[in-house]
C-alpha cells in the first residue's frame, strides 16, 4: 500500500533468475542460482523472482529449494495466464515464509493478437486466472505485458479487474524499452488516480534498457508513487537488459534530497554479487558501467588525480566503500601465507571455510609464481574461476602449443575425460584455433561458437587473462570462463568448461524433455 511518509520505503524486485537468464548464454546452474539467490537474501532484496516454474523441471527445482532457504526475503514465481502455470508456480513457492505468485499477460493490441483474444476475453481470463492465483496465495502480483503501448483506458480497466480480483502489487511493465522518464511518471501518476482501488495496492515498475532510459524510467516511475522496482543485476536481461539494481538504489541513497525514498539494501554487497553474477553468466561488467565498472572509481587526469589527493569529493559522489570495494588495492606474493590471503578474501567478500581456503591458496600460490605482483582483481579472478559448479567430465590435463610466423599453428593437448586421458595434435589458424580444433578432435560435438572474449585482468604482460566462451548446441546455449597468466590455457579451460556445461544440459534435456520457451516475458 502506497505511504505517505517523508522517506517512503521502496521494495526492491530482483528478477536476475527469471527475466536476466533470460539473456542469450546467460543460463545459470542449478547450484549457481541457489548461490545468487542466498546473496540477493542476504544483501536485503525484498522480493525475488527466482524463475518461471512451467519452464522444465530444473527451473521448477531451483524455484523450489530457492523458496526452502530463503529467510527473509519474499520467493516468487512466474505464471502466464492459466491455471496450470499457476498452479505449478504455486507448487514451487509454497514452500518459502513469504510466497508470492506473480501472473501476467500481454495486454497491448500487439499482444492480444498473439492468443487471439477480444478485449472482453482477455478481461475475463485476467479475473479468472487472478482469482484462482489469489485462492492460492495471499501475496499475488499481476502485471499488463507492454503496458506502456496497451490503450489507456483498457489498461485501467484490466487493472481494476486484477485488483478486485486480489492481486496485492500492479507491475506496470515496460517490455520493450520504448518509453521515456516524463511518460512512465505520467502513465503511473495517471492510474493511481483513476483505478478505483489503486490506493490500496503498490503499483511497481518493470523497465527495459533498449533506448537507455531504465534506470530514469524508474526512478520517474518511484516519484510519480510506484513502490516497487524490478531490476538485475548489473542490469542483466534479454536484448539490452533491465534496469540496474546498483543503479536505482545507489541513485536514491545519494540523492535522498531529491529523491526521499529508502530501500532495505545492504549496498556495501552490490560490488561482490555483481561479480559473482558476470562470472556465472558469462556477461562481464564494461569497464565504464555505473557503479560496478571497473572504472567507475579510477581516475587518470591529472587534474582528476590532483584534486583526489587534495579531497577524494571533488570527483567522487560516493566511495568505493559504499559498494563494497576496497578503497585500497593491496598487492599479495608468493610470500604471502594463508592468514593474509584469508583476511584479503575476506575483505574482497568471501569468507571461506577451511577446506575451501586450502584448495584456493594452492591456486594462489601457483599464480604467485607466475606473477610478480597478485593484485584484488587476480584474486577476484582466482575465486570466479574455483567457483565454477560445472561438473568436470573434461578436464585439461596438458597443453602445449607451436607457434610461428607462417600458418598453420599447431596444439599438443592432453583431455582428462570421465577419468581417462585422450592425447592429440591439430593445427589451426593460431594458437587458440588449433586448442580448439584439438579439443573437438579427442571430444567431437556440434556445438557452435557464439563468443569469445578475453579481458586482461590487471594491467601488465604477466596479467591474468579472463576469457568467456559462449557455445550452442540445439538451441542450447552454455558459456564458460576461465582466468589465467596465459591466455591460450584460460581458453582451453573455458572452451572445455562450457563443453562441460553442454553435456549437463544435454543429460538435463534428456530428463525434462523439450523445455517451455519463455523468451520475452516481461
Amino acid at each position: 500500500m502506497t505511504q505517505t511518509s517523508d522517506q517512503d520505503r521502496v521494495l526492491i524486485f530482483d528478477t536476475t533468475l527469471r527475466d536476466g537468464e533470460q539473456s542469450p548464454g546467460a543460463t545459470m546452474t542449478h547450484d549457481e542460482k541457489l548461490e545468487i539467490a542466498g546473496m540477493l537474501d542476504e544483501m536485503g532484496v525484498d522480493i525475488i523472482e527466482a524463475g518461471f516454474p512451467i519452464a522444465s523441471d530444473g527451473d521448477f527445482e531451483a524455484v523450489s529449494e530457492i523458496a526452502r532457504r530463503a529467510q527473509t526475503s519474499v520467493i516468487c514465481g512466474l505464471a502466464r495466464a492459466n491455471f496450470k502455470d499457476i498452479d505449478r508456480c504455486w507448487e514451487a513457492v509454497r514452500h518459502a515464509k513469504r510466497p508470492r505468485i506473480h501472473t501476467f499477460i500481454g495486454t497491448s493490441p500487439l499482444h492480444r493478437a498473439i492468443p487471439n483474444l477480444t478485449m472482453d476475453e482477455m478481461a475475463d481470463r485476467i479475473h479468472d486466472t487472478v482469482t484462482h492465483a489469489r485462492n492460492l496465495c495471499d501475496n499475488v502480483q499481476w502485471s499488463p505485458m507492454d503496458a506502456t503501448r496497451t490503450e489507456y483506458d483498457y489498461l485501467c480497466r484490466v487493472i481494476e479487474i486484477a485488483i478486485k480480483a486480489g492481486a496485492m502489487t500492479i507491475n506496470i511493465p515496460d517490455t520493450v524499452g520504448y518509453t521515456a522518464p516524463r511518460e512512465s511518471a505520467d502513465l503511473i501518476a495517471r492510474l493511481i488516480a483513476d483505478v478505483p482501488g489503486a490506493d490500496e495496492v503498490t503499483f511497481a515498475t518493470h523497465c527495459h534498457n533498449d533506448l537507455g532510459m531504465a534506470t530514469a524510467n524508474a526512478l520517474a516511475a518511484v516519484d510519480a508513487g510506484a513502490r516497487q522496482i524490478e531490476c538485475t543485476i548489473n542490469g542483466l536481461g534479454e536484448r539490452a537488459g533491465n534496469t540496474a539494481l546498483e543503479e536505482v538504489v545507489m541513485a536514491l541513497r545519494v540523492r535522498n534530497d531529491i529523491m526521499p525514498f529508502q530501500t532495505g539494501i545492504d549496498t556495501t554487497k552490490i560490488i561482490n554479487i555483481s561479480r559473482r553474477v558476470a562470472s556465472v553468466s558469462g556477461f562481464p561488467v564494461q569497464f565504464n558501467k555505473a557503479i560496478v565498472g571497473k572504472n567507475a572509481f579510477a581516475h587518470e587526469s591529472g587534474i582528476h588525480q590532483d584534486g583526489m589527493l587534495k579531497n577524494a569529493e571533488t570527483f567522487e559522489i560516493m566511495r568505493p566503500s559504499d559498494i563494497g570495494l576496497s578503497d585500497t588495492n593491496l598487492v599479495m606474493g608468493k610470500h604471502s601465507g594463508r592468514a593474509a590471503l584469508r583476511a584479503k578474501l575476506k575483505d574482497l567478500g568471501h569468507d571461506l571455510a577451511d577446506n575451501q581456503l586450502n584448495d584456493v591458496f594452492v591456486r594462489f600460490k601457483a599464480l604467485a609464481d607466475r606473477k610478480k605482483e597478485v593484485y584484488d582483481e587476480d584474486l577476484i579472478a582466482l575465486m570466479q574461476d574455483s567457483a565454477d559448479t560445472a561438473p568436470d567430465h573434461i578436464q585439461v590435463k596438458f597443453l602445449r602449443v607451436i607457434c610461428g610466423t607462417e600458418a598453420p599453428q599447431s596444439a599438443d593437448l592432453t583431455l582428462t575425460i570421465d577419468g581417462l586421458d585422450h592425447q592429440v595434435t591439430a593445427q589451426g589458424d593460431g594458437p587458440v584455433d588449433a586448442t580448439f580444433n584439438a579439443v573437438k578432435a579427442l571430444f567431437p560435438h556440434e556445438a557452435r561458437l557464439q563468443l569469445y572474449q578475453v579481458h586482461a585482468v590487471t594491467e601488465g604482460t604477466d596479467a591474468q587473462a579472463t576469457v568467456t566462451v559462449r557455445m550452442e548446441e540445439d538451441g542450447k546455449i552454455v558459456t564458460g570462463q576461465s582466468a589465467d597468466t596465459d591466455t591460450v590455457v584460460a581458453s582451453a579451460k573455458a572452451y572445455v568448461g562450457a563443453l562441460n556445461r553442454l553435456i549437463v544440459r544435454r543429460t538435463k534435456a534428456g530428463k525434462d524433455g523439450k523445455e517451455i520457451s519463455y523468451k520475452d516475458v516481461s
